[in-house]
């Protein structure tokens, strides 16, 4: 199997001790992943575009889930770096565009953030939501819908299990590390 950790003109991801990467996943470029986070099967991370994605630590990136960034365009606008805080699930088929997730949220499977949209600390996205570009998801709410909107409150035990799902995960990892099937 080949190594699913590649350069980009000659940037090599960091991926910190501990990280999961399956080996049919990609991370390619300027990326940066902290400890104890995973990058499930067939995901792919490309830093290739004149910016960089950083994720932080324990974050689970499930099957299937893209996450890219927006390089510098031709009117002059500036580049669009993708950034991941610390302790958070990302849905299966996710896609995670050139924005910001605080740490400690919930993005559904199977739903996109675009560019420049912001899910803060303790908010979720639904499965299948589209978060326009700019938005902002705030601190204990639900997006969801496309265009993605506020549904409601989060209750305290959807707030209860994010801990519970980023352990899990977390363990899960460990046991595929442990089994040989990490690069």
């Amino acid at each position: 199997m080949t190594n699913p950790i590649k350069p980009y003109l000659q940037i090599m991801p960091t991926i910190a001790e501990g990280v999961f990467v399956a080996d049919n996943a990609a991370v390619i470029g300027d990326v940066h992943i902290g400890s104890g986070s995973s990058v499930w099967y067939s995901c792919v991370i490309r830093g290739d575009a004149g910016s960089h994605i950083r994720i932080g630590e324990r974050v689970n990136i499930q099957d299937g889930t893209v996450i890219h960034l927006n390089g510098p365009r031709e009117d002059g606008s500036e580049h669009m770096p993708t950034t991941i805080g610390d302790e958070i699930t990302i849905g299966h088929s996710a896609l995670i565009h050139a924005c910001t997730l605080q740490s400690r949220c919930f993005i559904g499977m199977r739903s996109v953030v675009l560019d420049g949209a912001v899910v803060e600390t303790g908010a979720m996205v639904a499965a299948g939501a589209v978060v326009s570009p700019g938005k902002v998801v705030r601190s204990g709410e639900l997006w969801a819908g496309v265009p993605a909107k506020p549904l409601r409150e989060l209750r305290q035990e959807e707030l209860d299990y994010w801990p519970e799902s980023v352990a899990t995960y977390c363990k899960l990892a460990q046991n595929h590390i442990e089994s040989g099937n990490s690069s």
